[in-house]
C-alpha cells in the first residue's frame, strides 16, 4: 500500500473511531483492496466489520440483493449496481456504511460502451450513498490501486460531510 493511501486510511479510522460508526465493503473488481486499507491501521476491527468480494453477479444477487433485472438490463458495471452494493453491505453486515466498487479493471472484459478501465465506486449509508466513475485505464495494477485510493478518499470526504452536517 502507497504512502497515500496508508494517510487516507489513518484519516478514516480516525473518522470512524471518534464517530463510533461501523463500515464494511462490497467489492468486485476491487477482490478486497478496499478492506485491506480499511483494515490497515492498527485497532480497525474496532469499526471494520467485514467485506464481501463480489466479482460474479450470483454473489451480488444472492448476498447483496442487487437485482437480476438491472443486471440483465445496465450490466455489472453501472452506478445503480455500485449503490445497490453499499446497501447491501450495511444490511448484510450490519454496518452504518459502507464502501463499493464495481467494474473492469482489466486488461479484457471491455466493451465499446464499458471500456476497460471503467469503474464505479460509491460509498454512504443505506440511506444516503455517493458515486464516482473512473474512465482511464492504465493497465490492471494501476487502475485497480487509482480505483482504491479513490474510493478511501470519497468515505473520507463523506463522512467529514457527515460531521459537518452533524455540527450545524
Amino acid at each position: 500500500m502507497d504512502f497515500e493511501s496508508k494517510i487516507i486510511s489513518r484519516d478514516v479510522s480516525q473518522m470512524l473511531w471518534e464517530s463510533e460508526k461501523t463500515v464494511s465493503t462490497a467489492e468486485s473488481c476491487t477482490g478486497g483492496r478496499i478492506a485491506e486499507a480499511m483494515m490497515a491501521v492498527p485497532g480497525a476491527s474496532k469499526y471494520f466489520k467485514g467485506g464481501i468480494i463480489c466479482y460474479v453477479d450470483e454473489v451480488k444477487i444472492n448476498l447483496l440483493g442487487v437485482s437480476q433485472e438491472l443486471l440483465n438490463e445496465k450490466t455489472a458495471v453501472c452506478e445503480e449496481v455500485a449503490i445497490d452494493l453499499v446497501k447491501g453491505a450495511c444490511k448484510a453486515l450490519h454496518t452504518d456504511y459502507a464502501v463499493a466498487a464495481t467494474g473492469v479493471a482489466g486488461p479484457t472484459g471491455g466493451t465499446k460502451d464499458i471500456p476497460v478501465g471503467t469503474i464505479w465506486l460509491a460509498c454512504g449509508s443505506a440511506d444516503h450513498v455517493i458515486t464516482c466513475k473512473v474512465e482511464e485505464d492504465h493497465g490492471r495494477d494501476i487502475n485497480l490501486a487509482i480505483a482504491t485510493n479513490k474510493a478511501m478518499q470519497m468515505f473520507l470526504d463523506f463522512l467529514k460531510s457527515q460531521k459537518d452536517k452533524a455540527e450545524d
